[in-house]
């Protein structure tokens, strides 16, 4: 019987899909994805194979775990951030942004962009399978939050302005897939995009 890491058997798995995740970084620096085995990932994170298919049945399940994961902070910093009620919504919007675009600074993350991965795209983040459909639906309420408040102009269809910016999102992120180092001068483009689209207008 493989020996238990943790305290439980809930912590265990805790510990090996965090070991995983490390793996996936580790390896993405080494090799083309296109190249990575759940052999390798396997051998990395210290597993046997055979437990591997425990946790997923092929590579395209494993890396979808591995990026809902990697998301959750994420979705539930933005969560907190949205909640902030009494906070004006531009600000609020402000550090979504920053955190939407922070986490994407993950490799395993930046996978979500990759074609032929077998994952929901953040082009299209309203689907229930993506990672972040719960962050689309937090913007959506800060979005008609700044309306009813007057900080933002009325936009109409909420879900459909929120879409479309999340290209601005999926843009930003991507760039930092392939330079993690213009993180802060990509959030502050970002967010000039995005509170400029939701400005009210002149008269």
């Amino acid at each position: 019987m493989p020996r238990i890491r943790g305290a439980s058997i809930e912590e265990h798995h805790e510990m090996v899909w965090a070991d995983l995740a490390d793996a996936m970084r580790q390896l993405l620096l080494e090799r083309d994805y296109d190249s990575i085995t759940l052999g390798h990932l396997a051998a990395r994170a210290g597993l046997a194979r055979n437990t591997l298919y425990n946790y997923a049945g092929d590579k395209s399940a494993l890396v979808l775990a591995l990026t809902r994961r990697a998301g959750r902070p994420a979705i539930d910093r933005v969560a907190a951030i949205a909640a902030r009620s009494a906070d004006p919504a531009a600000e609020r919007m402000r550090e979504i942004v920053e955190a939407v675009l922070e986490a994407f600074t993950d490799q395993v993350l930046q996978l979500m962009f990759r074609p032929g991965a077998g994952l929901p795209s953040p082009e299209t983040p309203k689907g229930p399978g993506s990672p972040f459909h719960e962050i689309v639906v937090e913007v959506e309420n800060v979005v008609r939050d700044g309306i009813a408040a007057g900080e933002f102009r009325d936009v109409g269809d909420v879900r459909l302005a929120v879409e479309l910016l999340s290209g601005v999102m999926r843009s930003g992120a991507e760039h930092l897939g392939r330079e993690p180092a213009t993180l802060t001068d990509t959030v502050r483009a970002a967010t000039e995009i995005v509170l400029a689209s939701l400005a009210r207008r002149p008269g």
